[in-house]
């Protein structure tokens, strides 16, 4: 009985660590990579079904031996010169990302409470158009002329398989999810036309948009209820495109499907492409044995990325852990593939030691990949993290690195600017690193700042300025840091700053400006497109979600009362800084901060913010609101229908 309360209080432990890294998969390398990285079919059904019940892990779970001998061993302005409104703020010029909200100048297309709304502009501003689609959630769109594409999860009508077990092992399945993706003719903004629907097993990462092609990223759980498998054509991910009336069918022969020595056969990825102007265009798609977590495209070539971490997904964890993990080898894998016109073609794979933080981790520029990454965790005890940057060449053979940089610190945010890098690491303080990159084989270090908190999002400003968004810190006691023989800081209000690097020797702090106390936060943390500015305007909008501290503050982890939820409207610029321009909310009730606790939820929370003219639209799951972009006075709010399920609570940080 012991021994079963053991494992279950394991597998529960387990699973924490999968909500803990974000739902983010890994694998274990046991090998390197072959020297040439090149993709090859399986020879037979039986072969890859072999690599899957070889890897131990299942498809749509976890697969545990039996406890006995267990070892255990991460808005912009419109490109369009002619153009008066936003865009979404993406990573590549021209490489446009899916969003929640997308607007063409005369109609705002939106997600909200698993609706499709199309609204039209000021001044006739008004809803045309709002319904829900059947076993259907909408995540996020592009729009393109008078067509919009929907990408969002079909949902099963009844779980897919049965949790099995035997005398010996446990298979604990996750029930795999379908991806789809919808494209409709709005040439009347009021009557959406579907033409199209395509379906992949799987799990949808994120997509890229250049010109008219959309390519998309599904990861895919292999569908098997117990570890035994029989029938590939049942493993493999399913796929149906509504062009040809098709029912769920393997999305490729088995004999079709790639790998890369080693195998590391856990799950599927398939790279996809659909175009937005011809219907009719048969879906281009690759599929291939492994996952990703980050994506990063360019016009011409699209990046997987990938970590892996010795003994599995459970590194993470050990140092809730009891027993030794062997020595900390992380590595990131890179699949790249080449991009055109709709057509997917692999080209090589490489790998570089480390884990990253998110897309903008990786860069390409001049025939080259940049990738930043750290190795171990600047909070563990045993081993000193340390924090890399690579830069590969076409073929993702490693040609140029700097090793070791900042020392039990982790990378916080990355920004490659042609040929310079910025990083910034923390752990009580943030430098900010400037990195030559001008010859790919030398990468160096130009010049660093040390400065209090640490900016989780970079943004160029011009060539010489970089605006960051993040936290402000204060470093803990000394009695704490030797009790908890740590050393740390508690993290403050949000931080906004602007940085001068036109000296590189020398980059400066030039503005700043703390908004609340600790608990405040905002969306662009963790997500670039909730960032709108344009430097023509010298317009700065960041949503916000404000916590003070009332009354004398005690402690340095002191957490504030939620005191406001809005977007705060800055004018921006090189000489006079932030320039609080006013506040922009949703949330009509004066009592709703009064009853807000640690977790703090309302519709009105604000998400995004787009311009169109001299109109400011902001956007959350209550309504699209329009304000004057001069005198922030309301104009107009188109409130949305309510949603039966709420959206879980926004978790004060």
């Amino acid at each position: 009985m012991k021994s079963k309360h053991t494992l279950f209080m394991l597998t529960m432990v387990l699973f924490a660590g999968v909500i803990f890294l974000g739902g983010c998969t890994d694998h274990t390398i046991e090998t390197p990579l072959d020297d040439d990285g090149q993709l090859v079919r399986f020879e037979s059904d039986q072969a890859l079904i072999d690599a899957f019940e070889n890897s131990h892990v299942g498809s749509s779970g976890i697969f545990l031996e039996s406890s006995s001998n267990r070892q255990f061993a991460t808005l912009s302005a419109s490109t369009d010169d002619t153009a008066d409104f936003s865009t979404t703020n993406v990573q590549v010029a021209g490489i446009d990302e899916a969003d929640i909200i997308k607007t063409d100048g005369k109609f705002i297309y939106m997600v909200s409470n698993g609706n499709l709304v199309i609204a039209k502009a000021h001044p006739n501003s008004e809803i045309v158009t709002s319904f829900d689609i059947k076993n259907f959630h909408p995540q996020e769109l592009f729009i393109h002329n008078d067509r919009l594409l929907l990408f969002g999860r079909q949902t099963p009508n009844s779980p897919r398989h049965e949790i099995a077990f035997d005398d010996d092992n446990m298979f604990y399945p996750y029930y795999s999810s379908t991806t789809a993706v919808k494209l409709y003719d709005i040439i009347d903004r009021s009557d959406p036309k579907l033409l199209r629907t395509v379906e992949i097993q799987g799990d949808y990462l994120t997509s890229r948009k250049i010109d008219s092609d959309v390519y998309f990223v599904v990861n895919t759980y292999p569908s098997y209820s117990t570890h035994s498998l029989t029938e590939c054509d049942e493993f493999v991910p399913q796929f149906s495109d509504s062009l040809y009336n098709e029912a769920l069918r393997p999305i490729a022969p088995c004999t079709d499907i790639g790998f890369i020595e080693p195998i590391q056969a856990e799950q599927f990825i398939t790279i996809a492409s659909i175009s937005m102007t011809d219907e009719e265009r048969p879906i281009v798609k690759e599929t291939i044995v492994g996952s990703g977590s980050n994506v990063y495209a360019s016009d011409k070539a699209l990046y997987i990325a990938q970590t892996s971490w010795p003994g599995g997904w459970i590194q993470p964890l050990r140092p809730f852990i009891e027993g030794d993990i062997e020595p900390n080898s992380e590595r990131t894998m890179i699949t790249k593939f080449g991009l055109d016109n709709g057509k997917i073609s692999f080209v090589s794979r490489g790998s570089v030691p480390g884990h990253i933080l998110n897309q903008f981790s990786m860069d390409e520029f001049d025939n080259h990949f940049r990738i930043a990454t750290t190795i171990g965790e600047s909070w563990s005890t045993k081993e000193k993290s340390k924090n890399n940057v690579y830069v590969l060449d076409k073929d993702l053979d490693i040609v140029g690195s700097l090793e070791d940089l900042a020392p039990g610190e982790s990378i916080f945010s990355v920004r490659f600017m042609g040929k310079r890098g910025y990083i910034v690491t923390f752990k009580k303080v943030d430098p900010l690193f400037v990195i030559d990159l001008a010859e790919p084989s030398n990468p160096h270090v130009l010049g660093k700042l040390k400065i209090p908190g640490f900016s989780d999002y970079l943004h160029p400003y011009d060539e010489n300025h970089i605006i960051g968004i993040g936290k402000d810190t204060v470093e803990a006691s000394e009695s704490l840091v030797a009790e908890r023989n740590l050393d740390f800081a508690w993290y403050q209000g949000v931080k906004i700053a602007l940085f001068d690097v036109s000296d590189v020797n020398n980059p400066i702090e030039l503005h700043k400006e703390i908004i609340g106390d600790r608990g405040t936060s905002s969306p662009v943390l963790s997500d670039h497109r909730a960032f709108l500015f344009d430097r023509e305007r010298n317009l700065m909008v960041l949503p916000v979600t404000v916590a003070e501290i009332q009354g004398e503050k005690t402690r340095d982890n002191q957490y504030g009362d939620v005191v406001f939820q809005g977007a705060y409207v800055y004018d921006l610029t090189v000489k006079n800084g932030f320039q609080l321009r006013g506040k922009v909310t949703h949330i009509d009730e004066s009592d709703v901060y009064d009853k807000a606790g640690f977790y703090f939820y309302n519709d009105g929370a604000i998400m995004r913010s787009l311009y169109i003219g001299d109109v400011l639209y902001t956007l959350s799951n209550a309504r699209l609101q329009l304000n004057d972009l001069a005198s922030l006075d309301r104009i107009k709010s188109l409130v949305f229908e309510k949603d039966e399920y709420p959206e879980p609570p926004i978790m004060v940080y």
